[in-house]
C-alpha cells in the first residue's frame, strides 16, 4: 500500500492533498503508509465509540491512535474519522447521538469528521451534517463521505469538503472503471 500511495503521490501536483483509507479499521496501517508516502491525511473508523461492522467488532481507538501518530514523530498527518460510519450497526450506541459523537471525536483531538449514508454510494442526511457542523461549533472541518452525486450536490454546500468515489465509476458501482463523462459531470456542477 506505501508503494501504490507513493505512486500516487508522485504523480500529483504537493499542492494536492493526498490520503489513505485501509478498511476493516486498520488505521495504524494506515497512519504508517502515510507517513512512508508523504501523505497528508488519513481516514480512520472508528476513532470514538466502539461499534459493529460488516467486517466485525471495531473497538475505538483514538488514544492509542493518537499516540501512535507521535511516536512516529507525524503530527503533521491530519486524521479524518467517520461518525456513525456506514457499513455498521450501532446499536450499543444508540443512546449516543451523531452530535454527541462529533463532540466526543473532538474532544479527542480529531482534524475533521465524516458523515456518511449507510452504505457506500448511499447519500448522507443533508440535517445530520447541519447536526454535526453544530456540534463542533465550526471548529474542525464537517466532511461527506458518501452519496454525493451532481443531483444532490448542493444539499451538502455548507460542507468543508466532498469525498466522492461510487458515483466516478461506471454505473455508479464502486467496482467499476472511472467514467470521464460522470467525472465531468461532477466535476461541472462543483465549479457552478
Amino acid at each position: 500500500m506505501s508503494i501504490l500511495a507513493s505512486k500516487v503521490r508522485h504523480i500529483l501536483p504537493s499542492s494536492v492533498p493526498v490520503g489513505v483509507q485501509i478498511l476493516a479499521a486498520a488505521n495504524k496501517s494506515a497512519l504508517a503508509v502515510a507517513l512512508a508516502a508523504n501523505l497528508q491525511f488519513v481516514r480512520v473508523e472508528g476513532f470514538v465509540y466502539s461499534h459493529v461492522a460488516d467486517e466485525g467488532w471495531i473497538d475505538a481507538c483514538a488514544g492509542p491512535l493518537l499516540r501512535y501518530r507521535k511516536q512516529l514523530s507525524a503530527s503533521h498527518i491530519h486524521v479524518f474519522a467517520d461518525i456513525k460510519k456506514k457499513h455498521s450497526a450501532h446499536a450499543v450506541t444508540a443512546d449516543v447521538s451523531i452530535a454527541e459523537t462529533a463532540a466526543a471525536a473532538q474532544f479527542f483531538n480529531v482534524d475533521g469528521v465524516i458523515v456518511t449514508g449507510t452504505s457506500t454510494g448511499v447519500a448522507a442526511s443533508p440535517e445530520e451534517l447541519k447536526t454535526v457542523t453544530q456540534a463542533v461549533k465550526n471548529k474542525i472541518p464537517v466532511l461527506i463521505g458518501s452519496g454525493v452525486t451532481p443531483q444532490n450536490m448542493h444539499q451538502f454546500k455548507d460542507a468543508t469538503g466532498l469525498i466522492i468515489g461510487s458515483y466516478l465509476k461506471y454505473d455508479g458501482d464502486w467496482q467499476n472503471q472511472l467514467d470521464e463523462d460522470r467525472i465531468r459531470e461532477i466535476m461541472d456542477e462543483a465549479n457552478k
